[in-house]
């Protein structure tokens, strides 16, 4: 059996006792401490002895200049609880801070130096997330023994799974209908449910859902311009035209130049059809007439086909 197939056990402790409070996160077998803090309990973070050891932060708050975005800065030191104060002074965007350290105090600052470098290039490659860090870590600030590489790429793989879990999902790969750009999207997308819209005033949009993410491919159209008052997703929408994602047709529609990750099916429905809309109904099975909601109903397994029989 893969080692991916294996379930993983994540301990959420509230120090607080409120959901709102200070968190600390640990994965069962993992010397890993992970502590994720708001503004409000930033000074309950920075309070804690854990932190006056050598570790890597991150500080991650919304992205002025995208909607939607998310702007991230990562850093690495030999006493976390002094770079994070320092960091935090200098960045008025985030939100949430997190420190990572461990529980035997066993790392180096080449180790962190490393975490930090291979963190930085993962969210690169990502490409979720706006880095806040001005420069990539040279080169050389990543060269270990080969074991110790070793014991920091397992350290990742750890982080990789608790990242998400604690709200930040800026590792996670994009799917391969938007990564694979080179490739025809019927090749990327042969083995997906293909999903669509087809308007009556004439726009149609094609769609694949792969990891939880809705994504709509290039060609699709979406409408502009139609007066809608109540528009939840109007800032995406302008974000997307802003980015270059969306561009005016001669005929006053929007064309998606190349394919974008929605959140959710109904976030996708909405730009493409410029109003609020439940993207659950909107979008059919391509080719047929089911929804996506009914789609995703026979996925389900019925109650009677989970008894086992004798």
């Amino acid at each position: 059996m893969n080692e991916e197939q294996f379930g993983r056990t994540i301990q959420l402790f509230l120090v607080g006792g409120t959901a709102n409070g200070l968190r600390k996160a640990t994965i069962h077998g993992w010397t890993g401490l992970t502590f994720v803090a708001t503004g409000a309990t930033f000074s309950a973070l920075t309070s804690r002895a854990e932190l006056d050891r050598t570790g890597i932060y991150i500080l991650a708050g919304p992205d002025t200049d995208a909607v939607g975005g998310l702007r991230v800065y990562i850093g690495s030191a030999n006493s976390v609880r002094e770079r994070i104060k320092q960091s935090a002074q200098q960045r008025d965007f985030w939100e949430t801070a997190i420190a990572v350290t461990t529980s035997d105090d066993d790392l180096s600052k080449g180790h962190v130096e490393y975490l930090e470098a291979r963190l930085i290039e993962m969210a690169l490659v990502a490409n979720r997330v706006t880095l806040d860090n001005g420069t990539s870590p040279a080169g050389q600030r990543r060269r270990l023994p080969e074991a110790d590489q070793a014991n920091m790429e397992q350290f990742l793989a750890n982080l990789k799974i608790i990242l998400p879990v604690i709200g930040l999902d800026l590792l996670k790969p994009q799917p391969r209908a938007v990564a694979y750009v080179n490739t025809p999207p019927e090749q990327r997308t042969a083995f997906d449910t293909k999903f669509e819209i087809r308007h009556k005033s004439g726009v149609s949009a094609e769609a694949v859902e792969e990891d939880g993410e809705f994504v709509v491919l290039e060609g699709s159209q979406a409408l502009g311009n139609t007066g809608y008052v109540q528009q939840s997703y109007a800032g995406l929408k302008e974000n997307l035209i802003n980015l270059g994602v969306l561009v005016m047709q001669p005929d006053g529609k929007y064309s998606f130049v190349r394919p974008y990750s929605f959140k959710s099916p109904s976030a996708a429905a909405a730009v493409v059809l410029d109003r609020n809309s439940n993207g659950r109904s909107e979008w059919k099975v391509k080719g047929e007439r089911r929804t996506y909601h009914e789609w995703q109903q026979a996925l389900a397994p019925t109650a009677t086909s989970a008894i086992a029989l004798d």
